[in-house]
């Protein structure tokens, strides 16, 4: 063997045969067409990360309005400043995807929407949802604000 790699794609038959197992591309390569269900695969898992770190910012905000009013002036002054307005949109579009796209995969385990059209038109809808939704919160935030 040259190299450790060759000793991962041997493998077994069902009659207990040793065979080379496939190696399969990285699915953002040529190999592969770039599809709906793919972007929402990944913006899947982008969101749920961006929700553990802005739930960790939030955190922080009640920490601090816990703690002292200097240290709430503090983080209220970045969450009112740009960058802060930014972040805080940021989380509520990931945070309307997430929920959309957790919506659909409800559907799936439900034995729903595996047909390819279905899948193609449940990804746009959970985009199409989460603008809306993102953009009548914020419209709300700005008039109660």
């Amino acid at each position: 063997m040259k190299d450790v790699r060759e000793a991962l794609m041997i493998g077994r038959n069902s009659e207990g045969k040793l065979v080379r197992r496939p190696i399969s591309p990285f699915m953002l390569g040529s190999a592969y067409r770039f599809q709906t269900s793919s972007a929402t695969s990944i913006l899947h898992r982008i969101t749920g990360c961006a929700l553990g770190v802005g739930t960790i910012l939030m955190t922080l905000w009640l920490v601090c309005a816990a703690s002292s009013d200097g240290a709430f002036s503090v983080i209220q002054a970045f969450f009112a400043s740009w960058i802060g307005m930014l972040v805080l949109f940021g989380f509520t579009v990931a945070l309307f995807y997430h929920f959309c796209n957790g919506v659909r995969h409800l559907s799936w385990d439900a034995g729903k929407g595996f047909e390819l059209p279905d899948m193609h038109r449940s990804g746009k809808l959970a985009f199409a949802a989460t603008i809306v939704l993102t953009v009548v919160f914020w419209v709300i935030a700005f008039l109660v604000w």
